[in-house]
């Protein structure tokens, strides 16, 4: 697969003799990225700018992605054959990560004895339409983040930075995830206002994948973001 797989490609109409730009799977409002790095590095940051500014630049021109727009993308463990680490910069952009482990018994036995879930997924009904998933965007930005909130949220970013198990620390764009996604738990908790408890809540799935532990360090991303939390009081 290349970039131009992801993003579209210019080709030549014979027919009107025009060059025509053919879009590529990324000009939807969901994209869904299976095993994501089965793709190449180079193929992987075809994505890059479109997480980050909602558009893609194809031979020298900017194209806006529909609104709204994101990204869900599942990956392979990276002791698989034919896999490929994503980027620091690219998993930067995910604002939330969350690891499945195996299900628990009574999941496993509704998957194996209930109905096929491909044929399940064909029943889906969509829930929301993209008006009003942007409605939901706007109530999330005005949920009420209190200069105090600001501090914890700040001193959990400063303390990533200098934990010695830790050579790269949270960066800013981690910190506005953790933010935002603190205030969409909020609201679906049906408040107005973020509480130190939803920062917590959303910690390690907003935090642990941008955390690049040190040489000497033995722990998991998951382990690193949950003692910056326990150590990191709240005032």
């Amino acid at each position: 697969m290349l970039p131009s797989d992801v993003l579209g490609v210019t080709i030549y109409n014979a027919h009107t003799q025009e060059f025509e730009f053919k879009q590529g799977p990324v000009f939807t409002n969901f994209l869904l990225a299976d095993e994501i790095n089965r793709a190449t590095p180079k193929t992987q940051s075809a994505l890059l700018e479109a997480m980050a500014e909602q558009q893609v630049t194809v031979d020298g021109e900017s194209r806006a992605l529909p609104a709204p727009f994101f990204v869900v993308a599942t990956q392979n463990p990276l002791d698989l054959a034919g896999t490929y680490p994503l980027p620091d910069s690219q998993l930067d952009r995910f604002m939330l990560r969350i690891s499945l482990d195996y299900p628990d018994r009574d999941a496993e036995r509704a998957l194996l004895t209930a109905t096929d879930r491909r044929e399940l997924i064909a029943q889906l009904q969509p829930c929301l339409d993209p008006a009003q998933i942007q409605r939901v965007r706007a109530a999330i930005a005005n949920v009420l983040a209190s200069p105090a909130l600001i501090d914890y949220v700040q001193a959990l970013l400063a303390a990533s930075r200098v934990d010695p198990d830790i050579r790269v620390g949270l960066s800013p764009r981690a910190g506005l995830a953790l933010l935002n996604a603190a205030r969409a738990c909020a609201l679906l908790d049906g408040r107005g206002f973020v509480l130190p408890e939803d920062v917590q809540t959303v910690f390690v799935a907003a935090a642990a994948h941008r955390i690049i532990p040190g040489g000497s360090s033995q722990r998991l991303r998951d382990q690193l973001a949950q003692k910056l939390l326990d150590s990191t009081p709240v005032r």
